[in-house]
């Protein structure tokens, strides 16, 4: 099946401190919708920029502009942008010149070919070797923990249908595994090479604690959107500590009679009462999580499910 996203095409760009880029790619992004043909807006999110950011902003046309009040963190401007986008194709892209936005159209024609999201994949980086290692490894940890494989994760150039993002609210770090929580959700999701440039103005904002909160983040959008039934989960691991305390104890009786001719306390019989309070523990977690979930899905008035149609042949 294919879709005919033609109304509307948002491009959006998270932006903290890079008042030497903007100009420049909004200019890119301006000469590249123009000569596709069809509606489109554009949507900077200025992040608490502490240099001249917004006032290179300001003089920019075409362009919507959401300022924060301080510094909330990148995920917290690509949120904002995602919702007050318009279009029916959504493009995200960073705004340090080095995702090009040449590609867009290629996103835009395969995202059209079927499919709910289109990631990029800088295939030849320019950046140095010990973040390609980082980012090489972060990549098969996802792969592993959501079953979605991707060669670049964190490329931030790709391509959204607007309407998966419905009922999508990120947080922390989260906006890395976007296509993985939609992929979780239903989504159809493609990858495609991209071109990958050197930066030339500003510096990186990454940095080995944001890689750590990429990594909680990770877990926290893998039981969200993976666990259905956290009861069920924990329960098994509470059944799980009371087997080994059964054990410990019957292990503790036997101990117990043939050396000491008598069941008194020795080390196996604590380990049994640690089980046992160990899985007890984690039958109230269950309960809780539970309660959590549920508190989750009707805060957001949503559904744990998404309906990509509806046929209805009556």
């Amino acid at each position: 099946m294919f879709y005919h996203l033609t109304h509307m095409i948002s491009v959006v760009f998270p932006v903290y401190n890079e008042e030497e880029n903007v100009g420049k790619l909004h200019a890119a992004i301006k000469r590249v919708m123009d000569g596709l043909g069809e509606p489109y807006e554009i949507i900077a999110v200025d992040d608490g920029s502490k240099d001249k950011t917004l006032g290179a902003l300001e003089n920019l046309f075409p362009l919507k502009t959401i300022v924060f009040a301080r510094n909330y963190g990148q995920t917290s401007a690509l949120d904002a942008g995602l919702k007050a986008a318009r279009g029916d194709v959504v493009i995200t892209l960073d705004a340090d010149l080095q995702n090009d936005p040449q590609d867009i159209p290629r996103l835009i024609k395969k995202l059209r070919e079927g499919y709910d999201v289109v990631s990029g994949w800088r295939k030849n980086r320019h950046d140095d070797w010990g973040r390609k290692v980082l980012s090489r490894s972060a990549n098969w940890l996802t792969w592993k923990v959501t079953g979605l494989y991707l060669h670049d994760h964190a490329c931030a150039i790709k391509a959204y249908r607007k309407s998966v993002l419905e009922g999508v609210n990120l947080y922390g770090e989260m906006h890395v595994f976007l296509p993985c929580i939609l992929y979780l959700r239903g989504a159809k999701v493609a990858e495609m090479e991209v071109a990958h440039h050197a930066r030339a103005h500003g510096f990186s904002k990454h940095n080995f604690l944001k890689a750590v909160k990429d990594i909680s983040d990770l877990l926290v959008v893998k039981f969200i959107f993976s666990v259905k039934r956290p009861l069920l989960l924990f329960s098994l691991v509470a059944v799980v500590f009371w087997s080994l305390s059964l054990i410990s104890l019957a292990a503790a009786v036997i101990v117990g009679w043939v050396i000491y001719s008598g069941i008194g306390m020795t080390p196996l019989m604590l380990l049994a009462a640690i089980l046992a309070l160990g899985g007890l523990i984690f039958l109230a977690l269950g309960f809780l999580a539970e309660l959590l979930m549920r508190v989750y899905y009707e805060s957001k008035r949503t559904t744990p499910y998404v309906v990509r149609e509806i046929i209805d042949k009556l």
